[in-house]
């Protein structure tokens, strides 16, 4: 299963209510942020999730409302005594950002390795979660994320007995390694069942809408995406300053067939983004509006029933 928490819905600038852009990612008790603008340790210290199992961190893009809370993120993360090295990955100029930021946090009790990634790339994330990546259409380079969590093929546990493999074996099957049991060699083919659906998620922010973008986020469980603008009448501002209407993000879920799709990233002259819901809801029934705080559990289809 894979855990989320939005931690800050916020573009530009925080309000009172409503910090920068920022959600953590669990799975298999470690953590990945994704965005983490000025003031994202605040929230994250008022919920139940610590710093200590924070492996890695994903930049969607360089804007400071993205990227601003590093250093206290960096700080906090070293006072949760963390010794253990700490991934960054984002766009293009992300490493001369993260050590200019880290000017102000400049010793640290771990390693920070810094990635720079481009459209194709994919990666290895805490928890077994593989993360890939395409370009967003932004003022500066962008990345949209698509995360996935591969599930292993069901283990015939009659097969298994009826082929006498010691259940030392067993665990080696299901990670798809052979092993010799007396004079013959079992493969995993012998005692696991076909492949099952896994899970997975995107996270799409600053960014106009892109060509090849519902392809990538094809069958997402859940796609976090900005509304930077819920009025479609603001649609000239949304192309002006490279962002996404309401609309449109709810029109890339559907045509990515996504399961859920989680509105964020909204401009902080849209006091209430809930006027505007139906913008989304009209075209992609499945959605819910983002609110700092707002967390979720996404387990296997068939255990959730």
């Amino acid at each position: 299963m894979i855990d989320f928490l939005l931690l800050g819905t916020g573009a530009m600038m925080p309000l009172q209510n409503r910090w920068l852009s920022s959600l953590l990612v669990r799975c298999q008790g470690q953590i990945t942020l994704f965005d983490c603008g000025e003031g994202t340790q605040i929230p994250w210290r008022s919920s139940n999730w610590g710093f200590r199992q924070t492996a890695a961190i994903c930049l969607s893009h360089l804007h400071a409302d993205h990227v601003g809370g590093l250093p206290g993120i960096l700080h906090s993360l070293a006072n949760s005594d963390r010794r253990e090295t700490l991934r960054i990955y984002g766009p293009v100029e992300t490493d001369t950002v993260v050590t200019g930021l880290r000017a102000v946090a400049p010793e640290l009790p771990f390693d920070i390795v810094v990635h720079e990634l481009v459209e194709g790339d994919r990666i290895a994330l805490p928890g077994d979660l593989v993360g890939s990546v395409i370009a967003g259409d932004h003022r500066v380079p962008s990345l949209i994320y698509r995360v996935d969590l591969a599930r292993a093929p069901m283990f015939d546990r009659a097969a298994a007995e009826s082929l006498g493999i010691p259940r030392s074996f067993w665990s080696m099957l299901v990670r798809g390694e052979p092993v010799e049991h007396g004079d013959h060699t079992v493969h995993p083919a012998e005692v696991l069942g076909p492949l099952r659906p896994g899970l997975s998620f995107g996270f799409m922010t600053d960014t106009r809408p892109v060509h090849g973008a519902s392809d990538f986020l094809h069958d997402v469980d859940l796609l976090i995406s900005e509304g930077t603008y819920g009025d479609s009448d603001l649609q000239f501002k949304a192309e002006a300053h490279k962002h996404m209407t309401f609309a449109e993000a709810a029109t890339i879920a559907r045509n990515a067939n996504a399961r859920e799709l989680w509105l964020t990233h909204f401009s902080p002259a849209m006091l209430q983004p809930e006027l505007f819901l139906e913008n989304a809801t009209g075209i992609f029934p499945e959605t819910t509006l983002g609110f700092d705080g707002l967390e979720k559990t996404l387990r296997y289809r068939d255990e959730a029933l």
